[in-house]
């Protein structure tokens, strides 16, 4: 049976440490994710395109899988953890192996990506991969990335699926279909942000929380930042919803994650700031410009 996991507040996406030697540092893997949930988020995911999965062989997928797994269970904390592609067989297949993990509450599966099946396909897509996953499903919906619309409609015949839990939601604004379908979210269904930049108006309309890759830095005003918003703080939610958008665009100042990748280094939370291609690492300018808006936040 489903279990329905508590998606609300700020989830953070984590990046994949590197050690100097090219390999997955796993030790600063862990120090990232206790240090992210002790500043309050509300719980993490694993192997997102923050990650850079599609970089990482099979074993290290399951070694950044066993240390997340690890720190959650240890906490208390919900874990998300990325799967699935456009094919939908090989998608049901990598979901039934997450069974394995019992810290893991949810899976983050793409809308399928340059197949671009119509909405019709991505329904016939995801109900498929509900029927027997062993996690209930977050949609990744990300319109810029898999060529592939979905209108408000479309997203609440997705969360009509049995097993289908919510929506990252992340269309590179906000469009009527945003506002459509927050003005008339379907019960136990969670719509979270997933372009950094519009958390805050996103949380005013309704959304539950965002997964957030941003939020490694300065994690704790995010937390506020929703906590404000779903608390009625209107003045303090607007302050803060400013700043965090300075800080999330620089932030996205290069290919993500490859600024954040160089602050963490910078404060030296990572060993490397090191990515893999297609990916270079991001340049000082990027990095510094996110620094100083980290200062300005006094964080």
């Amino acid at each position: 049976m489903h279990r329905l996991p508590p998606l609300h507040g700020v989830h953070v996406p984590l990046v994949t440490p590197f050690a100097a030697d090219g390999g997955v540092a796993e030790e600063a893997l862990e120090g990232l994710a206790h240090g992210i949930l002790d500043a309050g988020a509300a719980g993490i995911v694993a192997l997102g395109t923050t990650g850079e999965a599609a970089t990482l062989d099979a074993d290290e997928r399951l070694a950044v899988l066993a240390v997340c797994a690890r720190v959650c269970a240890a906490r208390g904390a919900p874990l998300t953890i990325g799967a699935g592609n456009n094919d939908t067989r090989a998608s049901a297949r990598a979901l039934a192996e997450l069974a394995r993990w019992p810290a893991a509450v949810a899976a983050l599966v793409p809308v399928p990506y340059f197949t671009r099946p119509a909405q019709a396909g991505v329904r016939a897509h995801f109900a498929h991969l509900a029927s027997a996953s062993p996690l209930p499903l977050i949609v990744y919906h990300i319109p810029y990335r898999t060529g592939q619309p979905l209108d408000a409609a479309g997203l609440r015949e997705l969360a009509r699926i049995p097993g289908v839990v919510g929506v990252k939601l992340a269309t590179g604004g906000i469009d009527q279909d945003a506002v459509d379908l927050l003005g008339e979210s379907p019960p136990d269904f969670a719509v979270l942000a997933g372009d950094d930049l519009f958390l805050s108006p996103l949380l005013a309309l309704g959304a539950a929380g965002g997964i957030l890759a941003s939020a490694h830095l300065a994690t704790d005003r995010f937390v506020a930042l929703a906590d404000a918003w779903r608390g009625g703080d209107v003045v303090r939610a607007r302050e803060l919803g400013h700043a965090l958008a300075g800080l999330s665009a620089a932030a996205f100042g290069a290919p993500n994650p490859t600024v954040i990748k160089g602050v963490l280094h910078a404060q030296g939370r990572i060993p490397t700031p090191d990515v893999r291609l297609p990916l270079l690492p991001a340049g000082r300018g990027s990095i510094d410009a996110t620094l100083k808006r980290l200062a300005d936040l006094g964080g």
